[in-house]
């Protein structure tokens, strides 16, 4: 039997080698999530916090083409994923497929080059009363 280990085999075929390695696109990612984000694991040095729910938009003076060339492949894919549509940062990191960790540091750099702009939800205790927002209802109702 001819097994091909190469990962180059016919469509359909199983590439996995006989030690369990692959060697196709089913081996995932090429590039570790530290080496995306430089072994970092905050984002950026004011260590700002991002809330899954954090809405994230490009700024509307971004800096020009010559400093967004200087960014990493994955910092210029959250960019345009940024560009066709305001997301949250779950929606980023599915979209984009890493870690959560990962895009919290990659928006954290945009974030401080001035790329990206992030509305953060409104906390719990900002929130109006439940008990006041019955009896504003309950009002309206008996109009």
């Amino acid at each position: 039997m001819n097994e091909d280990i190469t990962g180059e085999g016919r469509p359909g075929e199983d590439t996995t080698a006989p030690d369990g390695h692959w060697y196709d696109s089913d081996a995932g990612p090429l590039v570790r999530p530290y080496a995306m984000t430089g072994g970092r694991t905050r984002p950026g040095p004011s260590n700002v916090r991002f809330d899954l729910i954090a809405l994230v938009v490009v700024d509307d003076d971004p800096p020009g083409p010559a400093e967004e060339s200087l960014l990493g492949p994955e910092h210029r894919s959250l960019l345009a994923r940024c560009r066709a549509e305001t997301q949250s940062v779950a929606e980023l990191a599915a979209d984009a497929d890493l870690p959560v960790g990962v895009v919290r540091v990659l928006l954290g750099d945009l974030l401080e080059s001035g790329f990206v702009r992030v509305s953060r939800p409104v906390p719990p205790a900002q929130l109006p009363d439940e008990h006041i927002l019955r009896e504003v209802i309950d009002g309206l109702r008996a109009l």
